[in-house]
């Protein structure tokens, strides 16, 4: 018969085990990455695993994972399929390669991704695409992170989710900075597109509307700043700029449609200077409009006429 001390001391133990059981089955609130850890461990933070698909595979639905130190954290596309947080702590350099495809997929919907203090770049000679690629009905938040050296685009979203880019820097890349198509919304708000390709591409293709926000940016140095594109009819695409930059680009401003699609750029309280046009309007149904307050310096060339609007 067992005592009552010992009956409590089973009883806790078992406590133990159904609460280890249900923390392994549910997942980590926080899953931790190191320069040194192990794809063998728990992914905790004594210790941390090496990778961050061992990490996804640990981290529970809407938890977080922590790079601790400098270091690359993948060997291949890093495939997310649930709610995450992934951040390096602040002095850390979180490294993720572009390696035969994007760095990061989103493909799964309904979810919401985070990254934060990331470093985005493409492996020399590995094949790589983009920095993030996400063609889901999901979100996707991108902060304080740094891309560059992309073969296509530092951030490619497509379906009808939102993305929202803070703080952030895009240079050298290929491609576009920011790729928006099929119904995607995004804001982009104090960040640097530097001598990429092109910058900001909103794209819309049947009845669907891709729309991109623009605060406090700078676009230098690209053969495109912004675009937006209607490809048919029925499709709208547009791009609002306010408080930004666009210097040194071969088209500061683009709006095209093609049939009745509706493209449109809108710009307020900005500066467009040293560009080889000012702004291109292709297609019957495109317009690039100005609220009155902007700066265009240089006197560059455009294409077609600049639509004045008031301010409320």
């Amino acid at each position: 018969m067992k005592t009552p001390i010992r009956a409590r001391q089973a009883a806790a133990i078992f406590a133990v085990l159904l609460l280890s059981t249900t923390a392994h089955a549910v997942g980590l609130f926080r899953a931790y990455v190191a320069s040194d850890g192990n794809d063998a461990n728990p992914c905790t933070l004594a210790q941390p695993c090496r990778l961050l698909p061992a990490a996804l595979a640990a981290v529970a639905d809407g938890g977080g994972i922590w790079m601790l130190d400098s270091a690359n954290y993948n060997t291949s596309t890093v495939n997310i399929t649930k709610s995450v947080t992934i951040l390096a702590i602040p002095g850390a350099v979180g490294s993720v390669l572009a390696i035969g495809g994007p760095a990061i997929s989103v493909t799964t919907g309904g979810i919401s991704v985070a990254v934060r203090n990331l470093v985005i770049t493409q492996l020399p000679g590995g094949g790589g695409t983009d920095g993030i690629s996400m063609v889901a009905n999901s979100a996707l938040a991108v902060e304080n992170s740094v891309f560059e050296n992309l073969a296509y685009s530092g951030v490619y979203a497509a379906g009808t989710g939102v993305v929202a880019v803070t703080e952030s820097v895009f240079r050298g890349i290929q491609g576009y900075a920011i790729f928006l198509e099929n119904g995607m919304r995004a804001q982009v708000a104090g960040t640097r597109m530097l001598q990429n390709t092109a910058g900001v591409h909103a794209k819309a293709a049947g009845a669907v509307i891709t729309r991109a926000t623009l605060t406090d940016c700078i676009i230098s140095a690209s053969v495109y700043a912004v675009h937006s594109y209607a490809e048919n009819a029925g499709a709208s695409a547009a791009i609002s700029i306010t408080r930004s930059t666009i210097a040194n680009s071969g088209t500061a401003l683009r709006a095209e449609s093609v049939s009745t699609g509706a493209a449109e750029v809108i710009i307020g309280s900005s500066q467009v200077h040293k560009s080889g046009y000012r702004w291109q309007v292709l297609g019957g149904t495109a317009a690039v409009a100005s609220y009155g307050n902007n700066q265009f310096l240089d006197y560059a060339a455009s294409i077609g006429s600049l639509t004045l609007i008031g301010l409320e």
